[in-house]
């Protein structure tokens, strides 16, 4: 890994992002054809927060977190700070005082493949977090990293600029190139479900919507009744 800090990095229109955001990360990793979940490993820190932004990312020694104080530097107005470690860390990497200097810059929130702590100040403060860890643990600052260089979450790569949205239900990346097609797609999915959600509120069953009655055959399924079921067992 070069010990680099790029500067510069191409992002999208924030409204644009927040428009990807408000259909939710469940809706359009669907839409999106099931990618860009960055797993369940990352949760957030308290529940009901909800955001996107362009990803500034830091890769971080574990125990270190010099390169989120470089971070923070380059971080502007609609970003979303995406950090990750060299090999697994669990350490309580993020608190309140970056929270504080992260919000001053307009940021969004953090997502880290590693420990937050200072909790119930983060939620006090209506600061995003996302994490794979809560620690109190703390760190020390020495070693050196990189910032905004592409970086590997839960399988999914993530590069600077890239839309990153977060919810109760995870972390998702939508490619920055892919952004307007997230939307669309995200968009009809949230028709279909609209559409299924009338449906279902008036009775009609999954069975039957999604075409499942006629398969329950082919899959070996068959109905007996209660008396039959005790009298074949």
């Amino acid at each position: 890994m070069r010990n680099v800090v790029v500067t510069g990095i191409p992002r999208s229109p924030v409204d644009r992002v927040d428009a990807l955001a408000a259909y939710g990360v469940a809706t359009v990793h669907e839409a999106l054809g099931r990618t860009g979940y960055l797993g369940p490993g990352l949760r957030p820190a308290w529940p009901g927060a909800r955001t996107g932004g362009n990803a500034v990312t830091a890769v971080c020694w574990p125990g270190d977190n010099l390169m989120i104080h470089v971070a923070v530097e380059q971080c502007q107005e609609g970003d979303l700070l995406v950090v990750t470690t060299t090999s697994p860390c669990t350490d309580g990497m993020f608190g309140e005082l970056f929270a504080t200097a992260l919000r001053h810059r307009g940021v969004r929130g953090v997502v880290i493949d590693a420990g937050v702590r200072d909790v119930a100040e983060l939620r006090a403060m209506g600061f995003p977090a996302w994490s794979s860890a809560v620690s109190a643990q703390g760190t020390v600052k020495a070693t050196p990293g990189a910032v905004n260089v592409p970086v590997t979450i839960g399988g999914q790569l993530v590069r600077p600029g890239d839309a990153v949205i977060a919810d109760d239900d995870g972390v998702l990346v939508c490619p920055r190139a892919d952004l307007e097609r997230g939307i669309e797609a995200a968009a009809a999915r949230a028709a279909k479900e609209a559409a299924t959600r009338e449906a279902f509120e008036k009775g009609e069953l999954g069975l039957d919507r999604y075409g499942l009655r006629a398969r329950l055959p082919e899959l070996g399924i068959t109905y007996v009744t209660a008396d039959e079921y005790e009298r074949d067992r």
